[in-house]
């Protein structure tokens, strides 16, 4: 098969991080330089402060979620979690901190990798900026449309759903609520067909 490669539909030659045209479709470049991306999650939320370039759908990823995410001191980007269907590593970039890792907590540093696999508290995570600089990390995970995460320090629960095309849902709550399978259900049925 003869691939043919075209400019850029704007006609001008594709700069570092342009998408391209592939027998007629629009391909995004697949890599980015991580000097080059763009913050768009910005969360300041106390502790959890933190900016996050989310990257993935640009370079034409499709069952991997990549981020560069980078922390100020003393802070961290999201509250001590697990997963139970999206599998976590991090990539230690730059500054220095602490993970919290079920009922452990490890001192990191620069270059060090971080395997957080899906499960329950035994593998929550938490990653802190303890050092003096910001903590700028890679973060990447597989992409999948059924999520359960849970936060042991608050006894909270999040639960996500999302299919191409259709609506998200996204639902937290405390890990206490508990209601029956038939609560509000009819269970006499409509009237005339018991």
């Amino acid at each position: 098969m003869l691939a043919v490669w075209r400019r850029h539909p704007s006609g001008a030659a594709p700069g570092p991080h342009a998408s391209h045209l592939f027998f007629g479709v629009i391909v995004p470049k697949p890599f980015v330089n991580l000097a080059d991306v763009e913050f768009n999650d910005v969360e300041d939320n106390g502790f959890f402060t933190s900016r996050r370039a989310l990257f993935s759908a640009g370079i034409g990823a499709r069952k991997l979620g990549y981020n560069l995410t980078v922390v100020p001191p003393g802070k961290a980007q999201c509250p001590f979690h697990s997963h139970r269907g999206e599998e976590e590593m991090f990539l230690i970039l730059e500054g220095e901190g602490e993970l919290r890792y079920g009922d452990q907590r490890y001192a990191i540093r620069k270059h060090d990798v971080i395997a957080c696999p899906t499960g329950g508290a035994e593998v929550a995570h938490q990653l802190i900026n303890t050092g003096g600089v910001d903590l700028r990390y890679l973060a990447l995970s597989n992409l999948v449309e059924i999520e359960a995460c849970e936060y042991p320090d608050s006894s909270k629960i999040a639960v996500r759903a999302h299919e191409p095309g259709t609506p998200r849902l996204w639902k937290m709550f405390r890990a206490e609520t508990h209601v029956e399978y038939y609560e509000r259900e009819d269970t006499e049925g409509p009237e005339g067909e018991a």
